[in-house]
């Protein structure tokens, strides 16, 4: 079973272990199951047996298994806090990201309540308030300002030839669209979920991410503008709407109108000024001061008193009806018109979702799915578009209110939505004063954080000009692109940058640690010695068709092709041309660190032989090292395999 216990001085407590020797100790052990034939496991993998049906039942339930543990003593009162805390954050945010989606504020309200009860259910993150979002939510009203714009509502005023935008024809059509949009979406991402692919969301990486939402901000802030200054602007769709829809605002300020203008900047102040205190005090204080909720409170008053809307025509609210309205499907006809859209606000939501929940949950110690989240999500968007809610997701200042005032589970969620619950049945009617402006301005002021992100360009620049490469062309592009167009083309580059970093891979040649069985780079780690008689190649890179002959090109520069060199390649290939190779020099090639897997991929694929047979893989790198150094009379080549998980023993002598 290997070469022994020492070699030249390279100690190991230990026998050598090859791949054989391995597949030997384990049917000593009876380890039967260590290397199962595909068909074997395959096998057992559809066998029902009652404990894993109930760890699948669980598993697509999460709630059935910490709510029977909760413990109200425990949990229930922080729970309850962080729950009205977040509720009383909904209700203006509902309201006003409404008015980003281009649909009227109680949609918004929807939108608070449904989602949040479907992930109490079904989600895995303990402190992500699930909701309305500033990006989704122009994201949606991109859609439903191109699908049903205002000349397409277009009616003749009786007695003239004027005419005016049917409102309530065309914000019935927008609620329709909305709701196939999220719909769609939820389908998509129930799916993906299904099939294991929350590994997508690697692919998002945080600069792609967070250059996204900058520049979707961009795009908010000209989608409210309007509402601020009191002027009546197109929407554009389409490459270049950011540029044509400035270009609509700057000829549209001469006609502002004074009034809304002057509600727009006391609010903008008050709501600034507000939070700036909110932050200084927020230590002394058990929960924070809802800002926004006194804001739409006191306007709301103010209005109603001064008549904002008869006198000085300020636009309101308007009618906010009470109750909840039943569930329908929107005109399926739809579906293939919002389908790219739907996949782009599936993508986003779920990498801002799933980003923010293992942000929480790497602080508080506990697991998140990332399929699970997929499943989670698609099943509150699917559910909430069939009662009109938008796409949701998770929301940054929410969560982060629910963590910081103690929320410990998704029975939070549970008490936001009751509060959102209150308001829609008996509350509603009652800020149907509010000046949209008001609405305009917590939109504004809150996507302050937002554009913050722009140091990101400092930060990216001292850490990785390839990230801050993928940031700016995604910034630009979602600039220029408009929201879908753009997370396509920068999804694209970010792939681009993948490939682009496996050409360019880091070349090393290794040395072993005096006393351990680590091996490292020669170059920057003093400390190692080269092996006698033996070179170890590293690459950084796994080998695919697209590197291999830069892979084959540095190994040759690398190692001299002499009878006297034993050279070890850390890398995945399917060997059988470079056995070939160095046979033909008298060269005897090993592989070592192959997992279960790679062995397998080799089985399928024909590679072993008489001549290549299993006692040629070796368990680690120094197994091999022995090997070759108890058998010096043959010029020898060791070979790593799969460096995926790159887990070396540590002896001490």
């Amino acid at each position: 079973m290997g070469a022994g216990r020492r070699a030249m001085g390279y100690r190991v407590e230990r026998d050598v272990l090859d791949e054989q020797g391995l597949e030997e100790l384990a049917r000593r052990m009876d380890y039967s199951d260590t290397h199962l034939p595909l068909n074997e496991r395959l096998k057992e993998s559809f066998r029902c047996t009652v404990p894993r049906l109930k760890r699948t039942v669980v598993g697509c339930l999460p709630v059935l298994y910490w709510l029977p543990r909760y413990s109200i003593w425990d949990y229930g009162m922080p729970d309850l806090i962080a729950g009205i805390s977040v509720g009383i954050m909904h209700l203006p945010q509902g309201m006003a990201y409404a008015l980003l989606a281009s649909l009227p504020p109680v949609f918004g309200l929807y939108t608070s309540f449904y989602p949040a009860l479907v992930y109490f259910f079904f989600g895995t993150s303990r402190h992500i308030s699930i909701g309305t979002f500033a990006v989704l939510s122009i994201m949606v009203g991109s859609v439903t300002e191109r699908l049903a714009p205002d000349n397409d509502f277009l009616i003749m005023i009786n007695g003239t030839n004027s005419t005016e935008v049917d409102i309530a024809s065309r914000d019935s059509y927008r609620v329709q669209v909305a709701a196939a949009t999220s719909i769609l979406a939820g389908m998509i991402q129930v799916v993906l979920g299904l099939v294991r692919f929350g590994f997508v969301g690697t692919y998002l990486s945080e600069p792609l991410v967070r250059a996204y939402t900058t520049a979707a901000a961009a795009h908010a802030v000209l989608a409210v503008v309007a509402q601020l200054f009191g002027v009546s602007i197109t929407r554009f769709s389409g490459p270049l709407s950011l540029v044509y829809t400035l270009v609509e605002v700057c000829s549209k300020l001469p006609q502002t109108h004074l009034p809304t203008l002057v509600v727009s900047a006391v609010s903008i102040g008050f709501l600034i000024a507000a939070k700036q205190i909110n932050s200084a005090i927020s230590a002394k204080l058990p929960v924070p001061i809802p800002v926004e909720l006194i804001t739409i409170v006191s306007a709301t008053v103010i209005s109603f008193y001064i008549k904002l809307n008869g006198i000085y025509t300020i636009k309101v609210v308007g009618e906010i009806p009470s109750g909840l309205a039943a569930p329908r499907l929107p005109d399926t006809n739809l579906f293939r018109e919002v389908i790219g859209d739907a996949f782009a606000l599936a993508i986003v939501g779920y990498a801002i979702s799933i980003s923010l929940g293992k942000t929480f949950a790497l602080k508080h110690g506990y697991k998140v799915d990332s399929n699970q989240e997929l499943v989670a999500l698609g099943l509150s968007n699917a559910v909430g578009g069939l009662f009109q809610c938008y796409a949701v997701c998770s929301s940054m200042s929410r969560s982060l209110i629910q963590e910081t005032t103690g929320g410990k589970t998704q029975m939070a969620g549970i008490a936001s939505a009751v509060i959102v619950l209150v308001t829609v049945l008996k509350l509603g009617p009652l800020f149907q004063e509010l000046p949209k402006a008001v609405l305009a301005a917590i939109i504004f002021v809150n996507l302050k954080s937002m554009f913050k992100q722009y140091y990101d360009i400092i930060t990216l620049w001292r850490s990785s000009k390839v990230d801050l490469m993928v940031w700016f062309v995604t910034w630009v592009s979602t600039l220029l692109l408009n929201l879908d167009l753009g997370l396509g083309a920068s999804i694209i580059f970010a792939v681009l940058t993948v490939i682009f970093r496996t050409q360019l891979p880091r070349y090393s040649v290794l040395g072993h640690v005096p006393g351990t069985e680590l091996y490292l780079d020669m170059e920057t780690h003093r400390e190692v010695r080269e092996v006698p008689g033996i070179t170890i190649f590293h690459s950084s890179a796994t080998v695919y068709f697209a590197n291999a002959d830069l892979y084959l090109e540095a190994l040759k520069e690398k190692v001299p092709f002499c009878c006297t060199t034993l050279t070890l390649l850390k890398l995945c290939l399917l060997l059988k041309c470079i056995f070939h190779d160095f046979g033909e020099i008298d060269v005897t090639v090993y592989m070592a660190g192959c997992q279960v897997h790679v062995v397998e991929q080799l089985e399928l694929g024909g590679f072993f032989s008489e001549t290549i047979t299993k006692g040629r893989l070796f368990v680690t790198v120094h197994d091999a090292v022995l090997h070759c150094l108890g058998h010096q009379g043959t010029s020898t080549v060791l070979g790593v395999t799969d460096s995926l998980t790159n887990q070396w023993t540590i002896h001490t002598p």
